[in-house]
């Protein structure tokens, strides 16, 4: 059975020398798949509902935690790529993560009762603290993690298969945390959110806090990097710092993949942020949240296969381009549900909406590591960390910022929170459709829209990579006139213009 599953999917090799190494690299996947589901499933109602901040605080909270973030994330990327360890560059991040992503983590869902003061600007200040502390802890390990992989999977399909493991290991992680979480607030009927919760948070940070930071450590026991200590760094000034990333918007490759990976971010961001109150004050669905949230994923989950299929057959974009119908269908069906619609309304809305995304999810995560390859086309050098930035930017930064942006919109329709299960009024309801059915929609058709517009293909990349290959080693990369027009379709540049062009 293992023989086969391995030959479906074309893995290559033994248990150890082919799964494991997988399996190892993508441990750390637990926390960046769970870590950011539960902050976005739980976070805002609880600062709202059990700490007493309104919906426009909370979104501040989350608004200098990205704020933050977009200061952090650049950082790391040079910082990671100029590191010289015996670990290799950006592996023994892994190891120095594990204490602040465990001890920022627990902070998030425990104030130490600073909140039982009834001082909100002190609650709001507590909490901005304790989320710019676990956004930097993520993009400390983030941000070399993604890094690592064009290096350990040099392939075009072997990184569809690790990134599958990947997009395993991340449900794995969202999947079995929201289990842990869910048990601690009333799992087949959700424990209606008071300041009386605050234990049951503090419970369920303390136990999360571990299961996110101690699977790092097998992540840097069971990768392996190229000693770098003796790496030759160039100067780098406030002028070179910034052409480093003004460099990589010059990638059309990149630009493409920026965008598709924006534009989802921002459609799943509105939609997470704003289904905790679209499920309690429209829905009236409140005890069933987490039941709710469990056919999501089953059904997340269940287009995996699909997914890595189609890509195998058809390319990375193929999902992407199928699937984004289903997204709309999934979100549109939200505009019939009101509390007196039958539950089954609302269980297909998150089913079609859960199912369609991970395909256009699918083809940003696969295809962001060949703009690597794409870039050192382009300037010679390998930056792995630099391209690894956006990748975290999008991933955290985005989202964040539309949490904050639902917190605000809601503030300015009227929406309440902290007072029970009251009844919005119509406007309120017209700012949670905005943020939750309208924008979500928006952002995820133009998604769409980069996704058809990226063209690499696995012949393409097989192509660039043998040339930059011939490159190193002759000195030059022969290359013949249809393969240079393919080159600056993809790279959006002149030939002439391309490290790949010289001598």
């Amino acid at each position: 059975m293992g023989e086969r599953l391995k030959r479906a999917i074309g893995v290559e090799g033994s248990f150890k020398e082919a799964i494991l190494p997988m399996l190892g690299y993508n441990s750390a996947s637990i926390l960046f798949g769970g870590g950011g589901h539960i902050i976005s499933l739980y976070f805002m109602s609880f600062l709202t509902e059990v700490e007493g901040l309104n919906t426009k605080q909370a979104g501040l909270v989350i608004l200098f935690g990205l704020v933050w973030d977009a200061i952090t994330d650049p950082a790391m990327g040079l910082i990671t790529d100029r590191t010289r360890s015996r670990f290799g560059r950006h592996r023994l991040y892994m190891l120095l993560g594990i204490a602040p992503v465990a001890v920022s983590y627990f902070m998030l869902w425990n104030s130490f009762g600073l909140s039982s003061l009834g001082r909100d600007g002190v609650t709001m200040t507590y909490y901005v603290i304790a989320y710019m502390l676990f956004s930097t802890a993520t993009t400390v390990v983030a941000v070399p993690h993604t890094a690592m992989l064009p290096e350990l999977a040099p392939q075009y399909f072997l990184r569809t298969q690790y990134k599958s493991v990947e997009y395993l290991i991340n449900s794995v992680g969202m999947t079995s945390s929201f289990v842990l979480a869910s048990l601690i607030f009333g799992y087949v009927n959700m424990d209606s959110l008071t300041p009386a919760a605050r234990p049951k948070f503090m419970l369920m940070g303390g136990i999360l806090c571990l299961f996110f930071s101690l699977p790092l450590i097998f992540t840097f026991l069971s990768t392996k990097e190229p000693n770098s200590k003796d790496m030759v760094l160039q100067p780098l000034d406030i002028k070179s710092l910034l052409n480093e990333y003004i460099q990589v918007f010059k990638n059309k490759a990149f630009r493409r993949y920026f965008f598709i990976g924006l534009f989802f971010m921002m459609s799943r961001g509105f939609y997470n942020y704003s289904n905790q109150f679209f499920i309690r004050y429209v829905a009236k669905k409140w005890n069933r949240y987490n039941i709710i949230m469990t056919i999501a994923g089953i059904a997340e989950a269940s287009a995996f296969p699909i997914n890595f299929w189609l890509t195998k057959k058809h390319g990375k974009q193929f999902c992407g381009k199928i699937l984004t119908p289903v997204v709309i269908a999934g979100i549109a069906l939200n505009l019939f549900v009101t509390a007196a619609s039958p539950a089954i309304l609302l269980y297909l809305a998150v089913i079609l909406f859960n199912f369609g995304f991970s395909g256009i999810g699918f083809v940003s995560t696969n295809i962001q590591p060949d703009v690597t390859d794409v870039d050192e086309l382009i300037t010679g050098r390998r930056r792995e960390g630099v391209i690894a930035t956006f990748s975290s930017f999008i991933k955290k930064t985005v989202s964040g910022l539309m949490g904050s942006m639902t917190g605000f919109i809601l503030s300015a329709f009227g929406f309440q929170t902290g007072k029970g299960d009251i009844v919005q009024s119509p406007k309120a309801v017209r700012g949670l459709r905005l943020t939750y059915i309208y924008f979500p929609i928006i952002f995820i058709t133009l998604s769409a829209v980069s996704i058809f517009n990226y063209s690499m293909t696995k012949k393409d990349h097989e192509m660039i990579k043998a040339a930059i290959q011939e490159k190193k080693e002759k000195g030059f990369a022969t290359l013949t006139d249809e393969q240079r027009k393919i080159c600056e379709n993809i790279a959006g540049q002149k030939f002439e213009a391309m490290w790949i062009s010289r001598y």
